[in-house]
Formats: C-alpha cells, sequence, structure tokens
C-alpha cells in the first residue's frame, strides 16, 4: 500500500493524519511512488492513454532511485501483458522508447522554429497490446539519479540486482493488481546485455520463491549487442553483401586480418592498410541505418550532449523538418529540458542537471560482455522470446545476431521464411526448439520500430498470443 493511502485509512487517528501530512510535506519524494499525468506540454489536449510517471528506490536504503514511466495497455489493461523496457546505452533514456520509437506518443515531424517540439499519439505504439513500464536504467540514466556518490556507480550484476528489486517494489506497494498478467522483459540494443541479466535474476527470483510470485513468460530484445565487440567483427561481412564495399577489398581484409576485422594488430600493416580504406568508405555512411542521410554528425552524434548547444539552437532559425536521426535527438533534448515539461513528468527538481538521450559520461562498469550462457540458460526454464534485427543495421548486424542463435544449437522447428504484414513481406523468421523466434524487419535500422512501426506492433502482437508471425 502506499504510505500516502496508508495515511488516508488511518484518517480517524489525529496524531497518525498529523504525522503523515508533515511527512509529506516534507519529505514528498519519500512517500509518493508514482502520479498520473493527464496533460503534457507540446501535445494538444488530455492525454488519450493512461501515463504514470515516478521513481521507486532500490539498493540497501533506497539510495538509487530509478524514474520510469508506466502507461497502461489500450486495450485491455487487466489481462494484457506487462512488459518491463530498458533502452540501450548503456545510459540512454527511456524517454527515447516513450516518444521516439515503440511508446504511445511520437514528436511531430514539423519544422523546428525555436518553440516547444509537438508531439502527437503513436498508432502503432507496443502499448496498444500491452501494459508497459518503461524504466531509466541504469542509475545515472534520463531521470534516474543516486543521493550519495558511491551508489552513482554501477556495473552490469549490480544493475540487474537493482531492476529485480525495483520490479518487486513496483508490484507489491505500488500496483498489485498487475501481479498475475503475463510477464516480460523487453529491450533493445545494448539491452542485449543488461535484459538477460535481469531476466536471470527474476528467474532466480521464482526459484527462491521471493515474493510476489512474477508470472514470467519471457523477452523480448531488438538489434541486441550480445557478445562485446564481436558485432564489430560482422561490419566488414555486412557492408560486402549490402555493396558498400567491393569484393576485391572483402577478400584482402579477409586474408590480410585474418576474420578479426576491428582488432587490428599495428604489426600488420597490409590489414591496417584495408581498414583504412574500409572506414574511408564508410566515413558518410549512418550505422544506425545506412539509408539515412548523414546530417552533421558533430552536433547530432548519437552518443552526444546538445546540452551545451541549447541556448544557441533555441535562437536558430527554422529548421527544415525532421530528416535526419539526429533531427529526432535534437527534439526531445529540447523538450526534455523544459521545466515545464519537466515538473509534468513529476521530476524532481535538483535531482539531476540537463538530460540526456544518451548519458555520455555514465559511471558505470561492463563486467558482462557476453550473454549467449544467459540464454542458454533462460531457455532451460522454458521461457520464450523474440529476437528481432532491422536488417539495414551496421551496429549490431543482424548477420552477427543469426551466429550467436546459431551458436546456441537448437534445432529449427521453422525454417526460414517471409512473414507478411498488410500484404507485402516485412522481413524473414525463424524459429528454434528452445522457444526463440528470430525475426528480420526489411529497410528497418538499429531501433527497428523507427522505420517499420506497423510491422513491429504486428510482429509483437502475433508473438504474445502464440501466433507464427
Amino acid at each position: 500500500m502506499k504510505f500516502s493511502k496508508m495515511c488516508l485509512y488511518f484518517s480517524n487517528l489525529y496524531y497518525t493524519v498529523l504525522f503523515c501530512f508533515l511527512v509529506l510535506a516534507i519529505f514528498p519524494q519519500l512517500v509518493v511512488a508514482g502520479s498520473p499525468v493527464k496533460y503534457l506540454p507540446g501535445f494538444e489536449g488530455p492525454l488519450p492513454f493512461e501515463l504514470e510517471t515516478g521513481y521507486i528506490g532500490v539498493g540497501e536504503a533506497d539510495e538509487v532511485q530509478l524514474y520510469y514511466y508506466f502507461v497502461k495497455s489500450q486495450s485491455n489493461p487487466k489481462i494484457d501483458p506487462l512488459i518491463l523496457w530498458f533502452t540501450g546505452g548503456p545510459g540512454c533514456s527511456t524517454l527515447n522508447a516513450v516518444a521516439l520509437e515503440l511508446g504511445p506518443m511520437m514528436f511531430d515531424d514539423r519544422e523546428y522554429n525555436g518553440s516547444l517540439p509537438t508531439l502527437s499519439s503513436n498508432p502503432f505504439a507496443y502499448t496498444k497490446v500491452a501494459n508497459i513500464i518503461f524504466v531509466d536504467f541504469p542509475v545515472g540514466t534520463g531521470f534516474s539519479y543516486a543521493t550519495t556518490v558511491k551508489s552513482n556507480h554501477s556495473n552490469n550484476l549490480q544493475a540487474g540486482d537493482h531492476a529485480y528489486q525495483f520490479l518487486r517494489k513496483w508490484l507489491l506497494t505500488e500496483h498489485p493488481e498487475y501481479i498475475n498478467n503475463p510477464f516480460y522483459v523487453g529491450g533493445d540494443s545494448y539491452s542485449g546485455i543488461t535484459l538477460p541479466v535481469v531476466t536471470q535474476v527474476i528467474s532466480y527470483g521464482i526459484d527462491a520463491g521471493i515474493k510476489p510470485w512474477i508470472d514470467l513468460k519471457g523477452y523480448i530484445l531488438g538489434n541486441p549487442v550480445t557478445i562485446i565487440p564481436d558485432q564489430d567483427n560482422y561490419k566488414i561481412p555486412f557492408a560486402h553483401g549490402m555493396g558498400l564495399i567491393s569484393d576485391e577489398l572483402y577478400k584482402s581484409l579477409k586474408g590480410n586480418c585474418g576474420g578479426e576485422y576491428n582488432h587490428i594488430n599495428p604489426s600488420n600493416t597490409l590489414c591496417s592498410k584495408d581498414m583504412r580504406t574500409f572506414n574511408w568508405l564508410l566515413k558518410g555512411i549512418v550505422a544506425a541505418h545506412i539509408l539515412e542521410p548523414n546530417c552533421d554528425q558533430s552536433l547530432y552524434g548519437s552518443r552526444r550532449s546538445l546540452a551545451r548547444k541549447l541556448p544557441l539552437e533555441l535562437n536558430t532559425p527554422a529548421k527544415p523538418g525532421v530528416k535526419c536521426l539526429g533531427d529526432w535527438l535534437h527534439l526531445s533534448e529540447i523538450w526534455a529540458n523544459d521545466e515545464n515539461v519537466r515538473e509534468a513528468l513529476h521530476v524532481r527538481k535538483g535531482t539531476i542537471g540537463a538530460w540526456e538521450k544518451c548519458r555520455s559520461n555514465l559511471p558505470f562498469t561492463m563486467n558482462v560482455n557476453n550473454t549467449i550462457s544467459y540464454h542458454a540458460y533462460l531457455s532451460t526454464k522454458g521461457l520464450k522470446s523474440l529476437i528481432y534485427s532491422g536488417d539495414h543495421d551496421m551496429i549490431t548486424p543482424f548477420i552477427s545476431t543469426q551466429a550467436w542463435i546459431k551458436s546456441l544449437n537448437y534445432s529449427i522447428v521453422d525454417d526460414w521464411r517471409p512473414w507478411i504484414v498488410n500484404g507485402q513481406v516485412a522481413g524473414y523468421t525463424r524459429s528454434f526448439s528452445n522457444q526463440m523466434t528470430f525475426a528480420t524487419l526489411k529497410g528497418a535500422g538499429h531501433t527497428a520500430p523507427n522505420w517499420a512501426p506497423a510491422e513491429c506492433l504486428a510482429m509483437l502482437k502475433r508473438w504474445l498470443s502464440n501466433k507464427p508471425l
């Protein structure tokens, strides 16, 4: 029971009421975890979906405060699945997912004239079929913060424990009505490292009988990083397959670099020369989606902050609409750093400085660099999984994902075939005996819902309903 609700429950006792009101007045951040959001600056009229934002304290003394956005399913929240969703990075805010990828709203494709960016409903949101908790994770990401310097540092394993604590507290104290909903963990990009760790910790808790009992059904990963830096070694064959480099260079790279394309021995001058040629050829290519226009990366780099540039940018002339990936970054950072927006989102004042789409200096230790063993363990627990890849992504090429899935050595139960949405090939899919489904999204990039929103929603809906893609 929330503390504020408990206060009302004992409202017949004078001293209890006095105590509760004093605590609420002095320490509101400690007693109210989540609050509804009815209106948002930039979104016209009341929100047509149910949004709640807030914090859950984790760690020994709740010294880590994890910020979340909770969106109820727009279908049937009482019985629809509950998904705990993470974004990659590490250090990328789940506001990316909420308003740029798969959430219930999207920034409008309009000229930017220096005013607050506007938003509209996303007709292809994953929240059409599921309740989703979007968490700024790990600590230091988005609006999440730590109350001590020491607790501001984390690593993959510690973050896994924090995520499990978050989930248990969110279910037990905030939303016990969702305890019996089918539960999934979801994420993309670097979540391919963090998510299997979190899912395994949840599975351990279930086996240990820790309350609440969670009805864990499986997990969802988009363009996941799985072995670091293994995905880098697939960029060259991917580039060759996409016609970005010549047959001759590809053959030379294979011969001179021995397959370990991105781990170059300085003494191997032939390999170094080939790699310089390779990097020059791809200099103008956007790795997140190789067909996207290459904007000014000094301003719009995918992992760079606009915090230092906001005052200048807010005074620039109108921009010619949203044409590049970086434009979306520009809009989201301006919007999230507006004081009225922060107030509407119930962000605690003074807890963070400038909001960054992806935290550039996150104090995070990557102590897990390979999650294949986690996938193998989760397969033994009978969990289903959906692994999907935008096939124009060169950050985590689909061929690297196919390779680690193949290494699990599970037999194929539904071989490579096209899957169809609205009468068109949406991609290709294959499923395995460990209840793992792999799917490609034709023409999509690193975060597939950006480029194939209708197809991604259809894919998720079919998979959650245990239907073949």
